[in-house]
């Protein structure tokens, strides 16, 4: 039976003898609580060597010697970890500890340390430790059934003393509810209400307690949709009534996704918010089709940029000449009705009209496609293969070393105006050509 204790370790001194991989797994633990890391090795390994380089351990390059753990010049300490592969040195470390009182965990021999070191992990603001009578696979396993029931919900989290306060901005991913950050999983696991977009992961939140209030605000292009301030005052009276709320949105909610608006429309009012980045749609939807936006020898700089209103239009504050003389990649969000005017633009500007273009329709979900165009033909790919919003376009010679590449196809090839060629999704996608 084992007496189950929280260290803190916030300023304490931890010794750890040895260097190889069991050190490499204990050292960050440590230095995450808090703890002040003296490593005692010949030899360590390169990422334990980094830290030392950085200051941020404290490294002797020799064997463990008698009487450092008992004051031999090394430091006063609260806690040892025996990690070498030698037993008869463990053996000396644990009983040198144990001759001081100090609690020593000894890697190579569980019946013979005096402590064990818990499987741990973290979810929904819970540390959650396990100890399986010393057996590290089994406590690892029950740790993980443990955090992922936090994280997803189905372990109630929000019955806590102290609950999360004020609005979390959370970025869902491009699509795929796997892709959602596992604090961004946390935290919706805890909201009194969520508010959503259709383009956030929707599917989450059927897992959500039944009394989780659900604020659909649409954003359904050129349909309906609550307006930004309607949103803002959402977020701001349900915080101001002590619920927890949560604003799911896909991608980034601060790449093109007025998170900002919304972070500054709760401070004003008071509201204490939390930001919580997303997989960005400009960076998913490129890699789920293949194509790398940047890649040695043909593209070193890549733009995103917003198609919402067109070249040429007083709102528009890209600067699509200077695009067009960069000669790197161009990622362009909500731009699927404008493709015309800035595939114009660029070409009167520079840009040759054989330039490669890629339509990545419905990123990273099982109906995701890829229509592969030209500059000159894009607007035509659109029509003639009815590509339709949420479409991400990849502009750039990057486009064709995913075929070279040829690792992400999304089934059948079809040919494309102008003799470019269209991937089309047909049912679910191979394994593969998902991002995971």
């Amino acid at each position: 039976m084992t007496y189950l204790l929280g260290l803190r370790m916030d300023g304490r001194d931890a010794l750890v003898v040895g260097g190889g991989r069991v050190a490499q797994r204990r050292v960050p633990v440590l230095l995450e609580s808090g703890a002040r890391v003296t490593l005692v090795a010949p030899q360590v390994t390169a990422t334990l060597e980094d830290l030392a380089d950085s200051g941020r351990i404290t490294w002797h390059r020799r064997g463990f010697r008698a009487g450092d753990v008992a004051g031999g010049g090394l430091g006063s300490f609260w806690l040892v970890h025996a990690a070498t592969d030698s037993a008869e040195t463990n053996a000396a470390v644990a009983a040198e500890a144990e001759g001081e009182r100090v609690w020593c965990v000894r890697a190579d021999d569980r019946h013979a340390s005096a402590a064990w070191t818990p499987a741990t992990g973290g979810a929904a603001g819970v540390t959650v430790g396990v100890v399986a009578n010393g057996d590290p696979r089994r406590a690892a396993g029950l740790r993980d059934a443990v955090v992922e029931g936090l994280a997803d919900g189905s372990l109630d989290a929000r019955r806590g003393r102290e609950r999360n306060r004020g609005v979390a901005l959370v970025g869902g991913g491009p699509g795929d509810p796997g892709l959602i950050t596992v604090r961004g999983r946390q935290l919706l696991a805890q909201a009194d209400v969520v508010v959503v977009d259709r383009l956030a992961p929707n599917s989450l939140l059927e897992s959500l307690p039944a009394d989780v209030e659900i604020v659909d605000a649409a954003k359904i292009p050129y349909g309906r949709s609550m307006t930004q301030d309607d949103i803002n005052d959402a977020l701001v009276r349900h915080a101001r009534a002590g619920r927890f709320v949560v604003r799911l949105k896909g991608g980034d909610p601060f790449l093109f996704g007025r998170g900002g608006e919304e972070a500054l429309a709760c401070a004003q009012a008071g509201v204490p918010v939390t930001v919580v980045p997303g997989i960005t749609s400009a960076l998913a939807a490129p890699a789920g089709a293949g194509i790398p936006v940047t890649h040695r020898g043909v593209a070193q700089d890549v733009h995103v940029v917003s198609g919402h209103v067109p070249p040429g239009d007083p709102r528009s504050t890209v600067d699509w000449p200077a695009l067009a003389r960069a000669g790197g990649t161009v990622v362009a969000l909500m731009a699927v009705e404008r493709i015309e005017a800035i595939a114009a633009a660029l070409m009167e500007h520079g840009r040759a009209p054989q330039t490669p273009v890629a339509l990545v329709q419905e990123a990273t979900m099982p109906t995701q496609r890829t229509v592969r165009a030209t500059l000159a033909t894009a607007g035509r790919a659109v029509r003639e293969s009815e590509v339709r919003p949420p479409t991400v376009i990849v502009i750039g010679e990057v486009v064709d070393v995913a075929g070279e590449l040829d690792i992400l196809h999304m089934g059948r090839a079809e040919s494309g105006p102008g003799g470019a060629s269209a991937d089309t999704a047909v049912g679910d996608p191979p394994e593969g050509n998902r991002i995971l």
